[in-house]
């Protein structure tokens, strides 16, 4: 795609373009054939459905939903479903595949899926959130289920969502089907630490990533959200001095380094970072460009890209988000010298105990927050020192060699199975 092209594509579309183009580098690195590289690169199944949704006051709206499943190779179909006005069937189908490297790179046995409905939660009513919600499952209901496809929150969705989404599918299975959805409250299943896992693994990846210690280490975080908030606390628990981050609402720095726990009070308060009294205000783009030693990109795709990669002074990007950084930064990045942890390493605490909670469901189980927490950090301590170990043999990026690994065990998997006449 030309630069002109790239501008005028979607974000979702990007998005897509850089997962595919990862996708042809990891290939050609491992010599795949025609055959095989277009099997990886095609979804197994992608679904759009409509989802008609009767608001507050009478009026009907129709609004898009998707789930796209990438890859069963490895095992069932595994991913988020994200309510965003932004969401499209390009970016889905990224996310997807994403995940099917992510999964096989943490060594859990999961293909990549995705969910989707272009719609902004924050114009919905409770209400009207769970009308949506359940609509949206009915009419994705053939594909999903406990050994087929299990969705998880993700952006703009939460454990209600999949208390909601559990219920309905319960309801049509005629009995209660706790494994079908991970991330759901502890009463429903849930597993102990599923909430702040996808942190706890920035964390580990961050303190990974360091050489030396963290103490005095400088962080700025864009997106205090569901990601980064939490990671934010946990990196400043470590020792970290966390001196700015962002949201929707705009961009606040102290460079004596904020109380993350009051800032969290203050954008429960507020809805935002937006005036935060003991910190400065900065545009959403300086906060990317801060002085720091840790820049941890925690929002949406393409934050990072051509345009800005140039101006980034962290030395160190832990990427919380999916897809932050497009190809074309990662090559100004690398030439900088800039080290980037990538998302399908970085984030992959979220989907290593959403795996945990399913495992628990099936055995009808459940095991300690201690547990939860050594199992995470076993399986990501293990996929980062694989990660390393493999980009300093073959001369990789951290990003190259995390995709070599994870597109390797995808297209073993596929030789070993063969492919049905």
């Amino acid at each position: 795609m030309t630069p002109a092209a790239a501008t005028l594509a979607s974000p979702g579309r990007q998005a897509l373009d850089s997962a595919l183009l990862q996708l042809d580098q990891a290939a050609d690195r491992l010599h795949l054939d025609d055959g095989l590289r277009t099997m990886l690169a095609t979804p197994r199944r992608s679904l759009t459905v409509s989802v008609p949704v009767r608001r507050e006051d009478g009026r009907m709206d129709v609004v898009q939903g998707f789930r796209v499943q990438h890859n069963t190779t490895r095992g069932p179909a595994k991913g988020g479903i994200r309510f965003h006005p932004s969401t499209d069937i390009h970016e889905v189908t990224a996310l997807a595949m994403w995940m099917t490297w992510k999964c096989a790179l943490v060594g859990i046995p999961y293909g990549g899926a995705k969910g989707g409905v272009s719609v902004d939660p924050a114009s919905l009513t409770t209400r009207e959130l769970e009308r949506v919600t359940r609509r949206y499952v009915n009419e994705i209901l053939p594909i999903i289920g406990p050994d087929k496809d299990i969705p998880a929150p993700d952006v703009g969705t939460d454990e209600q969502t999949m208390a909601w989404i559990m219920d309905t599918y319960s309801v049509n299975a005629g009995y209660p089907v706790p494994g079908v959805v991970t991330g759901k409250p502890t009463t429903l299943g849930g597993s102990l630490g599923r909430a702040g896992a996808t942190s706890r693994g920035v964390r580990i990846a961050t303190l990974k990533a360091m050489s030396g210690s963290p103490e005095g280490r400088t962080v700025a975080v864009q997106g205090f959200g569901k990601v980064g908030a939490p990671a934010a606390r946990y990196l400043a628990d470590a020792g970290c001095r966390v001196v700015g981050v962002s949201d929707a609402t705009g961009a606040v720095v102290n460079h004596s380094g904020l109380d993350v726990e009051d800032l969290r009070a203050w954008v429960e308060e507020t809805g935002g970072v937006y005036g935060y009294r003991h910190a400065d205000a900065l545009s959403h783009e300086d906060l990317l460009e801060l002085d720091v030693d840790v820049l941890v990109p925690a929002a949406l795709e393409g934050a990072i890209t051509a345009e800005n990669a140039s101006r980034i002074r962290a030395r160190l990007i832990v990427e919380g988000a999916n897809g932050p950084t497009t190809p074309e930064a990662d090559r100004i990045l690398a030439d900088a010298g800039i080290t980037v942890v990538p998302d399908i390493l970085a984030n992959a605490g979220g989907v290593i105990v959403s795996y945990l909670e399913w495992v628990q469901n099936l055995q009808a189980c459940s095991w300690s927050a201690n547990e939860v927490d050594t199992r995470l950090r076993d399986l990501m301590e293990e996929a980062f020192d694989a990660v390393a170990a493999m980009s300093a043999e073959r001369g990789l990026s951290l990003r190259q060699a995390a995709h070599v690994i994870g597109v390797g065990r995808v297209a073993d998997a596929h030789r070993m199975r063969g492919l049905y006449p």
